[in-house]
Parts: C-alpha cells; sequence; structure tokens
C-alpha cells in the first residue's frame, strides 16, 4: 500500500513540477526566518550582558567616589555624674564679735587676723578705771550697810533682855526688830550693786566667744567704742570653712545633702575635698540660680571671699558617650549622622545631656548600637553614600 502512495506521489511530481518549486521556496522562507530570529537573540542577549556590565561598573565609580568617613559605634558607658559650678569661700559659721557693754577707751588689742583663740580669751581690753573707782565705792557702802546691820542686830538684843523686866514695851521691841531686818536688807542689796558693777567690768573685755580663727579686726589702741560702735571682730567658729556654689534650678534639684564634691580656688591646682550641708530652700527670680554650700575643713588656701570652681558628684547614669566633633548643632536643635542602608548617611535628632572630659552623654535619640559619623559631618548632606571606616587605634 505504501508503495502504491510513493508511485503516485512521484507521478503526481512528474506530471506538476510548479508544486516542486514552490516546496523549496517555503523551506528557504523559514531559513531565513529562523536565521534572522536567531540574530535578534543574539543581539538581546549582548545588550543586556553589555548593559548589565556598564552599570555595574557605574555602581563601582560611584562606590569609589563616595568619600571615606570614619565612624563609630558608642555603645552605652556608665557615667559618673558630675556638675561644675563656681561661687566664694566663707566662713561656715561666721561670728561678728563687738560691744556688749557700755564701752570706753581701747588700751590694747591682743589679737590678729589669721590667728586662733579659744571660747572666753580676751581679745581686747578696755579702760574701766572709772568703773574700778565705782566698784571700790561700792565696796565701801556694803561695809558700811553691814556696820548699821550689827547695830540694829545688837539694840534688838538688848531690848529683848530688857523687855521681861518691862523697861520696854513690845512695840518697841518690834520696831527694833524691823529695823534689824531693813539692815540686813541694805547689806544685801549693796552686795547685789557690787555685783553688777563687777559684770560690768567683766563685760569691757571684748572675749572670743568660741574658739574659732580670727578673720578680720576693726579696732585699734585709744579707739573709743561703744556698744553702737558695730563689729569689732569677725571670727570663723571653729575655723571650718563652706564655698557658697551658684546652680541652675535643675542642677539644684538633682543634689541632695551629704553629696561629695571637690573645690578649686582660684590661684591654685590643689582641690579640697568637701559636702553638701545646705541646699537653698529657694531659688533666686532674677538669676534663676540658688545655693548650695559646700562645708569644707580648715585650710591656709581657703580665704572667705575668694573666688573657687567645685565639681559635685550626682549619681551615675547608663547612656551613650559621643565625642564633641560627632554632635553637630543648627537651627532646628542638636543631631548626629548615622551610618544607615547602603551605606548612606541619615540625620538623627539627639539630646544633649552633660559634658564630661570624656565626651558629650547623650540623654535622648541613640540606643548606643548605631554607627555615627566621628566627625567631618558638617560635609555631608543626608542620603549621601559614604565609605565608612573605623577609626584608628
Amino acid at each position: 500500500m505504501n508503495f502504491d502512495a510513493r508511485i503516485e506521489s512521484k507521478a503526481m511530481a512528474a506530471e506538476n513540477p510548479l508544486l516542486d518549486d514552490a516546496g523549496e521556496a517555503s523551506s528557504k522562507r523559514r531559513l531565513i526566518a529562523g536565521g534572522v530570529l536567531l540574530l535578534l537573540a543574539v543581539a538581546v542577549i549582548w545588550f543586556l550582558v553589555h548593559r548589565s556590565a556598564a552599570g555595574s561598573t557605574a555602581e563601582a565609580d560611584k562606590k569609589d567616589q563616595a568619600p571615606t568617613v570614619t565612624v563609630v559605634a558608642p555603645g552605652r558607658t556608665t557615667i559618673e555624674g558630675t556638675i561644675t559650678a563656681t561661687g566664694t569661700l566663707a566662713a561656715r559659721r561666721e561670728m561678728p564679735v563687738g560691744i556688749p557693754g557700755e564701752g570706753g577707751q581701747v588700751i590694747s588689742v591682743l589679737v590678729e587676723p589669721g590667728q586662733w583663740v579659744r571660747q572666753g580669751q580676751v581679745m581686747a581690753v578696755i579702760d574701766r578705771s572709772v568703773q574700778i573707782q565705782q566698784q571700790s565705792s561700792q565696796a565701801a557702802q556694803i561695809q558700811v550697810a553691814r556696820a548699821n546691820a550689827d547695830l540694829a542686830e545688837a539694840n534688838l538684843q538688848r531690848a529683848l533682855k530688857l523687855v521681861d523686866r518691862g523697861f520696854i514695851s513690845k512695840a518697841e521691841v518690834d520696831r527694833l526688830r524691823a529695823q534689824r531686818d531693813s539692815a540686813a536688807a541694805q547689806v544685801r542689796v549693796a552686795g547685789a550693786q557690787l555685783g553688777v558693777l563687777q559684770a560690768q567690768n567683766r563685760r569691757l573685755n571684748v572675749i572670743a566667744p568660741a574658739a574659732g580663727l580670727v578673720l578680720e579686726r576693726r579696732v585699734e589702741p585709744g579707739q573709743v567704742v561703744s556698744a553702737g560702735s558695730g563689729v569689732l571682730f569677725r571670727l570663723a567658729k571653729g575655723g571650718e570653712m563652706e564655698m557658697k556654689a551658684q546652680l541652675g534650678e535643675v542642677d539644684l534639684a538633682s543634689l541632695g545633702q551629704g553629696v561629695s564634691a571637690s573645690v578649686v580656688p582660684v590661684g591654685t591646682d590643689k582641690a579640697f575635698t568637701g559636702q553638701v550641708w545646705q541646699i537653698a530652700p529657694v531659688i533666686d527670680p532674677a538669676s534663676r540660680q540658688g545655693t548650695a554650700r559646700i562645708a569644707l575643713a580648715y585650710a591656709p588656701e581657703l580665704r572667705p571671699g575668694g573666688f573657687a570652681t567645685a565639681t559635685i558628684k550626682s549619681g551615675t547614669m547608663v547612656a551613650p558617650l559621643l565625642p564633641e566633633s560627632a554632635v553637630l548643632s543648627d537651627a532646628q536643635g542638636s543631631y548626629v549622622y548615622v551610618v544607615g542602608k547602603d551605606n548612606k548617611v541619615e540625620r538623627r535628632a539627639v539630646k544633649q545631656g552633660r559634658i564630661t572630659p570624656q565626651g558629650i552623654v547623650i540623654a535622648e535619640g541613640l540606643n548606643g548600637s548605631e554607627r555615627v559619623v566621628l566627625r567631618a559631618g558638617g560635609f555631608l548632606q543626608p542620603g549621601e553614600t559614604i565609605k565608612p571606616v573605623a577609626p584608628k587605634p
């Protein structure tokens, strides 16, 4: 059956030669179309490959041109809080000393500023010549009163012996007894007056009310002084000193009594350790500041009236710590540059805390794990690509 078909096909082809030419033409067109499609496919592949290579080259060139910037991850550091303040030195308990009595002319001054005195020590002597004469006169009055009392007692005793015989009435005895009692009272009055004069004489001396250091002397020999003369000496009780540190409202609120502090007077590098013993209960409405009083032991370098700087401890906190070069500021506030995805810098607003010798405490805005531009942040723009590097050790 197949053999007959082949014979028939050949016969048909022999009879119709045009049919054979059409088949050959169709086959050539198919070959040409296939070749064109193949060339198109090759061209598309070449274009895609070269475009990818060009893009990679451009991206590489862009990365090569990115600025190299030092970045640091601050982490979180335990920071000992400190407050720096300035103020004046003064005696912790300053004691003004004046004339407690009627006064007079100063004969001698026995102490000088810078000397130590004990309680009750005489600091200045005032002339008491008139008072001595008054005291002598009153002592004589006591003797007169005692003599009168003795006489009144003798008269009463004689009258008592005669009253039983009827020579003296009981009324006379009562009168004599009253005279005796009056004379005895006069003796006591004269004695009390003498005690007043003696006390007044003792008050003529200017004495130290407590042990301490003499800070100031305002009296000289020959000067006439009285209760209205004012302060003659100033003492520092026990020699104890203090610094009156001026602090803002926020810093003042973070302090408590007993907090330690280091005080450095102007003119010396020596630091003195003290403690905050009193915090002002009020704030000056003009300056918006209050006073923290720091107690200090005596030292020759601590001169009342001098200026000093105090460093006061105010607890600890855990927060990121950055160098000053990493923290920038403008009209919008403080900020840093953080390295984000694809090494692009992002602006991050932060809130500064205390400034320490190690750097600036970041109170808000960072958790410590970010990569922060260490320096040259002022030359960058948000979204700019950089090449981050670690700081050199």
